[in-house]
């Protein structure tokens, strides 16, 4: 979802940051365990880059839906904060978020979000830097992300999966559905029969499965569903092929 707004997906071959940087070195315990002013700052790299970032037509197309009056919850794998920025109430973050740092010890919150200070000051591909101190405990603070080994935070997987089995159209947009338990969502909805549409450029693994699969770019995806619900809110009419 984050893509065109210049935000670096993780999987994509050649651009994403997989493709670039180590996970291992830098999104485990154990990394931030090994050299923390590494992982702290290659994150305050990611952060000052959504920073300057913008929400792109798929955030606000979502927003707008929801100003709509129609009942829109966004259960996000993405940990950056422009579904909010777009005008969406109701956001998931199944992976964490950036903006959500806490101690690495005793779990505490800072009064404000170091990962939001100064971004203008981060160098290009970001530098070393150590982590803030928690003013608690005096231990580091680490970034409130999911990281590789640690499980989903409970309440919104648990709000997830309550969404999820309530809705009447479930939308799957950008995202591989190679992630779990992420990608088991659509599925319950597919077994539920719950109409699926996928938007995505490219087929997934999910394609095949969904009620409808559009290949468009999210903004031009959800602004054609737009159009169609000034006409129908019936989800299966909504979803036929564009």
């Amino acid at each position: 979802m984050s893509a065109d707004s210049g935000i670096p997906t993780f999987r994509d071959v050649q651009t994403g940051l997989w493709a670039r940087f180590d996970p291992q070195q830098l999104a485990t315990p154990e990394a931030f365990d090994a050299d923390p002013a590494l992982v702290w700052g290659w994150y305050r790299w990611r952060a000052a880059t959504v920073l300057r970032a913008q929400p792109n037509a798929g955030h606000l197309g979502l927003a707008r839906m929801e100003g709509l009056d129609h009942a829109v919850t966004v259960v996000t794998q993405n940990v950056d904060d422009l579904h909010e920025r777009a005008g969406s109430s109701r956001v998931l973050h199944l992976h964490g978020s950036l903006f959500a740092s806490r101690c690495i010890n005793c779990g505490r919150a800072p009064a404000e979000e170091p990962l939001r200070s100064n971004p203008e000051a981060v160098p290009a591909g970001g530098a070393r830097e150590p982590p803030p101190a928690c003013v608690w405990c005096g231990r580091s603070l680490r970034p409130g992300v999911v990281w590789f080994g640690e499980g989903l935070p409970g309440a919104p997987w648990q709000a997830a999966g309550e969404a999820v089995a309530s809705c009447d159209l479930l939308l799957v947009i950008g995202t591989s559905a190679l992630v779990y338990p992420a990608a088991a969502l659509p599925l319950a909805a597919i077994e539920a029969g719950t109409p699926v549409l996928e938007i995505n450029p490219q087929p997934t693994g999910l394609s095949s499965q969904a009620s409808a699969s559009w290949r468009l770019p999210a903004g031009t995806g959800i602004d054609q569903l737009l159009d169609r619900l000034a006409i129908t809110s019936d989800p299966r009419t909504l979803i036929t092929p564009p």
